[in-house]
């Protein structure tokens, strides 16, 4: 029965996927390069295929060469209506696939949920229940630190951005992030703040949000990256960023 895995060269959809292959070598796996992401993550793929003993077919939106791309052209960055650059780098070319005569609705699906995102499956399930899919860690209690040790006992190095203390190895500068997130970006990778904080001017819409406490109440206001004081936030407290095929929104942080 053919089965496609969605890899996304984070350490829990890649071995889920190696899950998936050893139950059904029917599995058919597809990495959506947005262009945005760590160049670190071509090695990964590269060791990820050789443990696989099978190919890792990259798909890449046919109108946009990256995340900057989509946010320039679109002229939305992220906020209610969610993050565009999800939608045209990994939703759209996703469902081409699905949708394909090779597949077509049904086609079971594999997915990289760790136990710890069992409510976002039910609740992606619930929103998408005419898609079949399977959560193979969630079935064997795997966490996200059981599926980076997995990895490490093949001999396969973490992808960079974890080795650099990020949750998750998105595209470099999520739009969802948060401040502690972004003043972490600002540090690591400060040609990408810089580009955001201009984009941001450029559209008139600011990403993150602070918390100060006016008159005894707390309050939620956007700041702009270049008024973003470098202490507000702390990333070690904010919420995973979640991109995959889908975003339902921005993460509340």
């Amino acid at each position: 029965m053919k089965m496609i895995s969605w890899f996304s060269c984070g350490a829990a959809s890649a071995v889920a996927t190696k899950m998936a292959l050893d139950a059904n070598p029917d599995t058919t796996v597809y990495y959506q390069d947005t262009g945005s992401e760590h160049p670190d993550n071509a090695r990964f793929l590269g060791e990820c295929e050789s443990w696989y003993d099978t190919k890792i077919h990259v798909v890449r939106s046919p109108l946009y060469p990256d995340a900057w791309s989509v946010w320039e052209k679109r002229r939305y960055i992220a906020g209610v209506k969610g993050a565009p650059c999800t939608s045209e780098l990994k939703r759209i070319p996703a469902e081409k696939i699905l949708f394909s005569s090779d597949f077509g609705v049904g086609t079971p699906e594999v997915f990289g949920f760790t136990v710890e995102e069992e409510g976002r499956m039910l609740r992606w399930r619930e929103n998408n229940d005419e898609r079949v899919i399977w959560a193979p860690l969630i079935d064997r209690g795997m966490t996200k630190a059981d599926c980076f040790s997995a990895l490490l006992a093949q001999g396969i190095k973490l992808p960079a951005l974890y080795l650099m203390g990020y949750k998750n190895n998105n595209c470099i500068g999520c739009p969802k992030g948060g401040s502690g997130y972004w003043n972490k970006i600002r540090i690591d990778f400060p040609d990408v703040f810089t580009r955001m904080a201009k984009l941001e001017r450029e559209l008139g819409a600011a990403i993150c949000k602070t918390e100060p406490t006016v008159g005894g109440v707390r309050q939620r206001i956007r700041v702009f990256l270049d008024e973003l004081s470098p202490d507000a936030g702390r990333y070690s407290s904010e919420p995973s960023i979640s991109c995959g095929i889908f975003c339902a929104g921005p993460e509340d942080n």
